[in-house]
């Protein structure tokens, strides 16, 4: 079964996010993103622009199929193809669809109330059916 987790606290969603996957992609873990049309193109700057050798190999929806099939990490605003990923790293306010093809989802929210309601009623979604979300609270544990 998929294993739900939510990283709550997030001081900022996309520098936690990029921590988040370039941990991921020193594990050699595939990831998919799914992010809000309007913060794609932030994270993919932000993603290539981290700092010395810290670059996280990335796609998105416009780059070729070549470099959509070799990228760790794809970002993405629908779920439609998984792109080989285990992992769903959802930045979006819905829940992700088809998230129970991954072996694992992590649902990243902010202290914004706004973005904290709507993880609550992303966090029952899956309760009513059948997960058990983890919850990490990040002002509580490091965040390297």
């Amino acid at each position: 079964m998929t294993e739900v987790a939510f990283h709550f606290n997030a001081p900022d969603r996309l520098g936690y996010a990029c921590r988040l996957l370039r941990k991921a992609y020193l594990k050699g873990a595939r990831v998919l993103v799914l992010v809000e049309e309007g913060e794609r193109a932030a994270l993919d700057a932000a993603l290539w622009t981290r700092g010395a050798g810290e670059f996280v190999p990335h796609s998105g929806p416009g780059d070729p199929t070549l470099v959509q099939v070799r990228s760790p990490i794809h970002l993405a605003c629908e779920a439609s193809d998984t792109h080989g990923a285990s992992v769903l790293v959802n930045l979006r306010a819905q829940m992700p669809p088809g998230h129970e093809r991954f072996d694992r989802v992590i649902e990243i929210v902010t202290a914004d109330e706004v973005d904290r309601n709507q993880a609550r009623e992303r966090w029952k979604r899956y309760k009513m059916l059948g997960f058990e979300p983890q919850r990490h609270d990040l002002q509580l544990s490091p965040q390297d």
